[in-house]
């Protein structure tokens, strides 16, 4: 018993595949592209025979441009990342016991700087332990150990050559110490106590 190997009449092989000069998918795809508008606009220059003249779809898409359900918005474009550039890059040194500190870089991801790695680079360049942690307002940052704030600074204007110096910001977090005046008084209240 032989078997046929036919292809049926109606099974279609696609062996040429347009893709879009704007987005680089196949022109199929566009529709799920955020920057959907240009490839339309370079499909009919460039293919006019593969656009479809739908205008009811046209309308759907100008009228529901903003996101009803969850899910994860359209992916900014490169001006809203240059607008964001004009935000500070924070050093916070903060005491964790008497002679124990740690420093906290905030506003690295601003500049497109992936934490991790400069974390990494914190950590082997100075011996000491550094992680990206997130802090209550779901900003991410970095925790460095030890007391190299002024070292950390000089580290990121000389590898990260596109953050100028007047955006770094070192500042510190000191624990509510008393003064000396206030632990002296609060001792001589607590002598009158005894008498």
């Amino acid at each position: 018993m032989e078997t046929e190997n036919t292809i049926p009449a109606d099974f279609r092989v696609v062996t040429d595949i347009i893709y879009c000069g704007v987005c680089h998918l196949p022109v199929e795809y566009c529709e799920f592209s955020p920057s959907k508008e240009k490839c339309k606009k370079w499909l009919k220059e460039n293919h006019p025979e593969l656009v479809n003249d739908d205008s009811n779809i046209e309308e759907a898409v100008t009228e529901s441009k903003h996101q009803t359900r969850g899910g994860k918005g359209m992916v900014r474009d490169e001006s809203d990342k240059k607008k964001t550039k004009v935000s500070k890059i924070t050093i916070k040194r903060c005491e964790r016991t008497k002679r124990k500190h740690q420093i906290i870089v905030t506003g690295l991801d601003q500049y497109e700087i992936e934490l991790k790695k400069a974390a990494k680079l914190f950590s082997s360049r100075f011996a000491c332990g550094s992680s990206v942690t997130k802090n209550a307002a779901g900003v991410e940052e970095i925790v460095v150990q030890g007391d190299v704030q002024e070292e950390i600074k000089e580290l990121i204007l000389k590898n990260y050559k596109n953050i100028p110096a007047d955006v770094i910001e070192l500042t510190q977090d000191k624990k509510a110490k008393k003064s000396a005046a206030a632990a002296a008084e609060q001792a001589q209240a607590q002598a009158k106590k005894k008498k």
